[in-house]
């Protein structure tokens, strides 16, 4: 039986790695990244772990991804995240020059591409055309991949901790 590689596919293994952030008493974000339709970096969130605000789970997959390829450049790689990356994180990734991301849950309140989304309706329909976009020009975007899943695990969590 041949595996399919869909968004879905990917995304699950991301929620994976949210889940695990979750054990741990970080915030539930998971991140892949994937190039030819294999998974070369696993992340998640270790801000509370590392007391590092900047180990986002994007981030640490940038740096795992490159770490793999041995460069600085992630073309033709796609990004997986079960939230929608932060202003920080579509900065990281602009710089990364990756392909394709693909993210579960928005965030119209931190998310750095709800706020282009609200002037730009092409980011609503997955294109990047938007010159003023936090993202390298040539990066796809897709939004809501398992937004419901990824959703419920960031609610979960957050009603936990009250």
């Amino acid at each position: 039986m041949e595996l399919i590689f869909t968004d879905d596919y990917f995304m699950q293994r991301a929620l994976q790695e949210a889940a695990a952030a979750f054990e741990k008493g970080e915030v539930p974000v998971g991140a892949v990244v994937v190039a030819q339709d294999r998974i070369i970096a696993r992340a998640h969130n270790l801000t509370e772990q590392l007391t590092d605000v900047t180990a986002h789970a994007e981030m640490q997959a940038i740096t795992a991804a490159t770490n793999h390829l041995g460069g600085k450049y992630l073309q033709g790689c796609t990004l997986y995240v079960t939230l929608e990356p932060c202003l920080m994180c579509a900065g990281a990734l602009y710089w990364s020059q990756i392909s394709k991301v693909v993210y579960g849950a928005s965030d119209p309140k931190r998310g750095g591409l709800s706020i282009f989304s609200q002037k730009d309706p092409q980011l609503k329909k997955g294109l990047n055309e938007a010159s003023n976009l936090p993202l390298h020009p040539k990066t796809q975007v897709v939004g809501g991949v398992m937004a419901n899943e990824a959703t419920q695990l960031l609610q979960d969590f957050f009603a936990k901790k009250r």
